[in-house]
């Protein structure tokens, strides 16, 4: 019910229009973390990106050119099970800490503080926590929910055990963490809905900044012409020093 993956066979050839390498990332013995790393001709710094509960990096892939076009690297995950990562996702604190071990595999070619980390939808939990246990130049969210547990509840009443593994409390997470944040969301999010980034925003008042994209959808925020440009801004002045 949360984790939609598409899988892949590991001898699928990955094909983009951007120059990409494709890493193995070690988390656990026997199991290996698959993600994409493209490059930018002349990079201002790394996006570390958690996608959406759907799909693979295959598709995933496609959003590379957007952040490319304005300098940046970006590096996307598969979670387990996911693409050609191996394994399974059995709990909030595996996860946890396979994103954790991404990140510091990922990091050994970047300086910390040119490094923003963005999470998307399910991804936006992962990466406040992610945010809030090391020191990036900043933290994007994009279409965030304010708590996962909050979320499925009001969508699941009887919520099933299985599904209380799952916690992922973003503005728990979000109270320790001290780089800049930037919320984006989009006013027509039927999934999840604008009101968790306006309770996080009340939460956090003058810490974080939250900006609406009218009339979006909960998907293809990255398309956005605004937050595009919005992003860029946010992501230049971080990563300035």
């Amino acid at each position: 019910m949360i984790f939609q993956p598409e899988v892949l066979t590991k001898n699928y050839k990955f094909s983009f229009d951007s120059k990409f390498e494709e890493l193995s990332i070690p988390v656990e013995k026997d199991v290996n973390l698959n993600g994409l790393l493209f490059k930018s001709a002349e990079t201002k710094g790394l996006v570390f990106y958690l996608h959406g509960n759907g799909g693979s990096v295959k598709g995933w892939g496609e959003i590379a050119t957007t952040y490319n076009d304005m300098g940046y690297d970006i590096f996307i995950l598969d979670y387990r099970g996911y693409g050609k990562s191996e394994g399974k996702i059995s709990g909030e604190q595996q996860f946890l800490n396979d994103v954790q071990k991404a990140y510091d595999y990922v990091k050994a070619g970047y300086p910390e503080n040119k490094i923003i980390i963005v999470g998307y939808s399910i991804g936006t939990g992962p990466a406040a926590k992610l945010a809030s246990d090391n020191k990036p130049a900043g933290l994007v969210l994009q279409a965030p929910y304010y708590s996962l547990r909050e979320t499925i509840s009001s969508m699941v009443p009887f919520m099933p055990g299985f599904l209380k593994k799952y916690n992922f409390e973003t503005h728990e997470f979000l109270q320790k963490v001290k780089a800049p944040v930037c919320i984006f969301h989009g006013s027509d999010d039927k999934l999840l809905p604008y009101s968790n980034s306006e309770k996080l925003k009340a939460e956090f008042k003058e810490r974080e900044t939250l900006i609406t994209l009218p009339g979006q959808g909960h998907n293809g925020i990255n398309d956005n012409k605004h937050f595009k440009s919005e992003f860029k801004k946010f992501a230049d002045d971080v990563l300035k020093n």
